[in-house]
């Protein structure tokens, strides 16, 4: 069975010429956790969706893949 892309967060970081490492620096995480969400490996906390939304300046939505075809 695939993996299922949860988080849009390694396409916001590349819009934004932005590394794992970038973002793990500004908010103090491992930068493996960061390549994990990246990869859809595993998924960031809702509040740590929301503070990721904050340091990135975008809407939390942007983060998501959207359920609607």
């Amino acid at each position: 069975m695939p993996k299922t892309r949860i988080n849009r967060l390694k396409i916001v970081l590349a819009e934004q010429g932005k590394t794992n490492r970038d973002l793990a620096r500004d908010l103090d995480k491992a930068e493996s956790t960061v390549s994990r969400w990246c990869t859809n490996d595993a998924q960031p906390s809702l509040e740590m969706l929301y503070e990721i939304s904050i340091v990135l300046k975008v809407d939390i939505r942007e983060l998501l893949v959207s359920t609607k075809e």
